[in-house]
């Protein structure tokens, strides 16, 4: 039923535009505790080539992701049908981040569809394996719409909310370094 495929072709490409929501799992090197966080936003996800994607990491809870990524690079992103059509897509590979101060970030952003406050940074993954399998006991969902909280929430925010964010995130919850004190604002 699982299928491995070469690259990230076309028909897998339809299929990551059509979901309105993609997971992310990380892990620290020893101990600690593994991460696994649903994203929203249709247009906060790209996919850059055959073998790379990204997505817009905005500010939320915690900071998991990025501290596991400064830690070991490993990420999966996991893709997952709630239609008729039954299907669950992983994408395992190397990730990386991309700070809002850093060169490449402007020419990334280029690759996203809207304007979201609260961008933290830009999570670019080197795809190294991806494969699907058949989601036959995934519940059917039907979407509403998507979900405007956290814009709503960063549209109001001022300077001193990003500064009290990145006080807070500057470890995860088990302790590893996550962003840096000079982490700039976001613009």
């Amino acid at each position: 039923m699982a299928k491995e495929f070469a690259r990230l072709d076309e028909s897998l490409r339809d299929f990551i535009d059509g979901q309105a929501m993609f997971f992310v799992a990380t892990a620290p090197t020893e101990g600690g505790r593994i991460n696994l966080s649903p994203k929203g936003y249709r247009d906060t996800f790209a996919v850059l080539d055959d073998h790379t994607v990204a997505y817009l990491d905005l500010f939320g809870s915690g900071v998991e992701t990025i501290a596991h990524l400064r830690d070991n690079g490993r990420i999966t992103l996991m893709f997952c049908s709630f239609s008729r059509n039954s299907r669950i897509l992983r994408l395992f590979g190397t990730g990386r981040v991309v700070r809002p101060d850093d060169a490449e970030f402007s020419g990334l952003l280029a690759h996203f569809g809207g304007q979201h406050a609260g961008v933290r940074a830009a999570i670019v993954v080197d795809v190294e394996r991806i494969a699907d399998a058949c989601g036959f006991a995934v519940p059917y969902y039907e979407l509403v719409d998507e979900r405007p909280v956290l814009d709503t929430y960063h549209a109001k925010a001022d300077e001193h909310t990003y500064v009290r964010a990145v006080k807070r995130n500057q470890h995860s919850i088990d302790g590893l370094p996550a962003l840096d004190p000079d982490h700039p604002l976001p613009g």
